[in-house]
């Protein structure tokens, strides 16, 4: 099913009836899609080794969580 943000607004029923039937829902942003709606019964169990963010500060194990935290906001901290 396709869908415009105008439908999400005034025809959630029939979006969320559509995800009760097991069909994803292509949601529409001026005629481009701004992404997908997939029902839970579809969802995909992934690996935890999968995940993108699996491993991400393998390299500096000795970093403590805020100090990774500070350095992962540091760059949209010093624009401001």
């Amino acid at each position: 099913m396709k869908a415009s943000v105008v439908d999400l607004r005034y025809k959630m029923n029939d979006v969320l009836k559509a995800l009760d039937r097991n069909e994803t829902v292509t949601v529409l942003y001026r005629g481009k899609v701004k992404g997908i709606l997939i029902p839970s019964g579809q969802k995909k169990n992934m690996k935890i080794s999968e995940h993108p963010f699996f491993g991400m500060s393998s390299q500096d194990t000795e970093k403590s969580v805020l100090d990774e935290v500070n350095t992962l906001r540091q760059d949209r901290y010093d624009d401001i």
